[in-house]
């Protein structure tokens, strides 16, 4: 039976390597190779006590700084501030120590290091959209992030307000 289970979960895994994942949903929208449905909700980006730096700082990373507790981005190997610096109150850190290199999807493996990395050359991570977060989030954390459909913006939440991006 051991040895069932093992193989059904080697499987899986290889069957999802290009896959596309629908979240909470039947399919993607698009050439999404992961997609959301319209909720109120967002995806919570890792805390960090200290930035990644070199190789384990990929561009198109995106985590809360907890230093300055600011929402960031690395692109062109700097971490470009998203946020105002905002506030920890009522989050919850992880305390749990780390395990595993973290989920890679569409790929079998990726110099990027973090805890779900997407690889594709031609698929992109597509946020869960949110009608007007400010008032549809009742109760956001910092590091929220999703894709605001009225302002058709990129909406970062740093603990005390929100941010908007084109």
């Amino acid at each position: 039976m051991k040895k069932i289970i093992i193989a059904t979960i080697i499987l899986a895994s290889f069957s999802c390597l290009t896959a596309q994942v629908g979240m909470g949903k039947a399919s993607v929208d698009g050439d999404a190779i992961l997609d959301f449905p319209l909720s109120n909700t967002g995806i919570i980006l890792p805390m960090v006590d200290t930035l990644p730096t070199g190789t384990a700082a990929s561009n198109g990373t995106f985590l809360l700084d907890k230093t300055d507790l600011r929402v960031k981005m690395r692109e062109n190997d700097l971490w470009v501030s998203l946020s105002d610096a905002g506030s920890l109150t009522g989050t919850m850190a992880n305390a749990s120590a780390e395990a595993g290199g973290g989920v890679i999807i569409g790929a079998a493996s990726s110099p990027a290091q973090g805890v779900l990395v997407l690889e594709s050359a031609s698929k992109a991570l597509v946020l869960p959209k949110v009608n007007n977060p400010v008032t549809s989030m009742k109760s956001p954390v910092a590091g929220t992030i999703c894709y605001d459909i009225v302002s058709k913006t990129i909406a970062v939440f740093d603990g005390l307000k929100w941010s908007f991006w084109k």
